[in-house]
């Protein structure tokens, strides 16, 4: 499944390197590759907090943080798409990139604390996990070459460090938590990224705001 993983990363990045460099290409090939890879990316995260939702104790599920808390709560970005269709294409396209930036030591995180969950499908899970990061790190690479065909604005990434450490806890319900709590913090920002990609495919579409 690695190897698979791997091949479709290399293809979807060389596609986006070719269409880059074509004269007279459109820049909504591009968002279209990627809004369609943000999708992906925002499916998987939802379907695996929903996985993991059928195995949490109905308690630690009161308890969890709220999403204020999730490391990547300081960043400014539009609450919804009207508040979006508002900003910029080369800011939008920063927020993404930030946003993806600052997953890539949590979902190493993530990844790394997998095998330990008191969890029926570890292994399961573990491989729905690496394939988050390989999704995340296509995109990225995607968003990249994106922002170098817009305003200097799209090279701002923001800073959001991760500071949670690499432990998710020791007891079962403590590990369930952080696990869960980062998985749903991730879900929330991926959904962002897609949205901002798919504002951005509209615009370059020239289509009417209702119907992005």
């Amino acid at each position: 499944m690695a190897h698979r993983e791997s091949n479709g990363r290399k293809i979807f990045i060389t596609v986006l390197y070719m269409v880059a460099m074509c004269r007279g290409v459109p820049i909504t090939d591009l968002l279209d590759r990627a809004s369609q890879h943000s999708d992906k990316l925002h499916s998987l995260s939802t379907t695996l907090t929903h996985e993991l939702d059928s195995h949490f104790p109905p308690l630690g599920r009161m308890v969890l943080p709220r999403p204020s808390v999730c490391h990547t709560s300081s960043l400014q970005t539009p609450s919804d798409k009207e508040q979006a269709l508002q900003v910029p294409d080369a800011d939008l396209l920063s927020l993404a990139r930030s946003l993806l930036q600052a997953w890539v030591d949590p979902l190493g995180v993530l990844s790394s604390s997998a095998y330990s969950l008191p969890h029926l499908a570890q292994s399961k899970l573990l491989n729905k996990i690496q394939e988050l990061q390989q999704q995340s790190k296509s995109l990225g690479d995607g968003l990249n070459i994106l922002s170098g065909k817009m305003d200097q604005a799209a090279q701002t990434i923001y800073s959001l460090p991760y500071r949670g450490g690499n432990d998710i806890g020791q007891d079962r319900i403590s590990k369930l938590n952080k696990f869960h709590f980062l998985l749903s913090c991730f879900r929330r920002d991926s959904h962002k990224i897609d949205s901002f990609l798919k504002v951005l495919r509209c615009r370059a579409a020239k289509l009417q705001p209702h119907m992005c």
